[in-house]
């Protein structure tokens, strides 16, 4: 749950997509902005806290190590599921023609959700309350990213995960890019043997491909037949 807002606009706000902003009456929504400014300042607002976490958490482990675990505790997928589990997802404000698109499913966008609130939150009550919000809804994740060696990088797994088995090397192909060029969405599908094994959305190419290599892995996890990948 969401701490309560002192502010209801701007949390409002932050839960306002951009396409919503054309449909004010459709999409029920009275903010004048949508939520891109707050969703830049939640985002470095994440980004502090979880160093700070994990520069307390693991004092022992160099800079380099820190930063790719911040990577897995805070990409987009990540965040996406962790706005589904607050329920922000139903909450947002959205045109019909992006609703009718999956938008309320779409990880890129549940990802700039979650950064919009959590900005909204920092303006609305401070640092510490977000820094102790996340402790309770983010940080317990960092646990299961260990355990499951979820922060080694996703493309490179599936990298050796296909080469085991003598088969090509996955084909990376972006299929759809939408957006303004300043706040671009990707959507990107991994292909092995000519199949798609993952699809993938982010707001860099990158991002994308991490995401849909992701997807590919917890396929290729799921196989009870390690070689149904080459039919």
């Amino acid at each position: 749950m969401l701490p309560k807002f002192n502010d209801p606009h701007l949390l409002m706000t932050a839960l306002t997509h951009r396409s919503a902003l054309n449909e004010k009456e459709q999409s029920g929504t009275a903010a004048s902005e949508s939520n891109e400014r707050l969703e830049f300042l939640g985002d470095a607002v994440i980004e502090l806290a979880s160093t700070v976490f994990l520069y307390q958490q693991r004092p022992s482990d160099a800079e380099g190590m820190l930063t790719t675990y911040r990577s897995a505790l805070v990409r987009t997928e990540s965040l996406a599921e962790l706005a589904k589990e607050l329920g922000l997802d139903q909450q947002m404000y959205l045109s019909k023609g992006e609703e009718a698109g999956g938008g309320r499913d779409n990880p890129s966008l549940l990802a700039d959700l979650l950064e919009a609130v959590i900005g909204a939150l920092y303006l609305d009550q401070g640092y510490a309350v977000v820094e102790e919000f996340l402790a309770k809804v983010l940080f317990p994740k960092f646990s299961h990213i260990l355990s499951t060696k979820a922060y080694r990088d996703q493309k490179s797994l599936l990298q050796e995960t296909v080469q085991a088995q003598s088969l090509p090397t996955p084909i990376y192909r972006v299929v759809k890019e939408e957006g303004p060029d300043h706040h671009k969405t990707f959507t990107v599908e991994v292909l092995i043997n000519e199949k798609v094994w993952g699809v993938g959305t982010g707001n860099s190419k990158q991002r994308a491909q991490q995401a849909s290599a992701t997807m590919a892995l917890q396929k290729l996890a799921g196989e009870d037949d390690a070689h149904s990948i080459s039919s």
